[in-house]
């Protein structure tokens, strides 16, 4: 399971000091670019070969709202791994009550959107 600290700002929030909906997607994103950089996935470098990581599906579930100022930690954990998909758990969490919870499906494609075999060090997590 991947951790991923995140604090919330002022330009997160709607006017009443609740976290924007649209905002928990960018936070799970943060989530997932530093999980794959931390598997040693050069994600420039994939890019550069003609390479890009694009999300397929996203299931979401908004439980709790997050506030200004909270202190937010994503958990990612791998559900399921095949050849040209990956399917993430993530959750956005507060201490330890689930906020939000998402099931996200991502593939690798070619800069033409054509679909490629997820890189090896992803493939390896099955």
């Amino acid at each position: 399971m991947h951790r991923f600290p995140i604090r919330v700002y002022y330009e997160d929030t709607d006017m009443g000091g609740v976290v924007y909906y649209a905002n928990y997607l960018r936070y799970i994103e943060r989530a997932r670019s530093d999980w794959v950089r931390k598997l040693g996935n050069d994600q420039n470098a994939m890019r550069e070969a003609g390479l890009i990581w694009v999300v397929q599906r996203v299931e979401a579930d908004y439980r709790v709202p997050a506030r200004f100022d909270d202190e937010l930690l994503i958990e990612t954990e791998v559900l399921k791994v095949s050849p040209a998909r990956l399917i993430m758990g993530q959750r956005v969490m507060r201490d330890k009550v689930e906020l939000f919870r998402a099931k996200v499906t991502v593939a690798c494609v070619t800069a033409e959107g054509k679909p490629q075999r997820l890189p090896a060090e992803i493939r390896a997590l099955s």
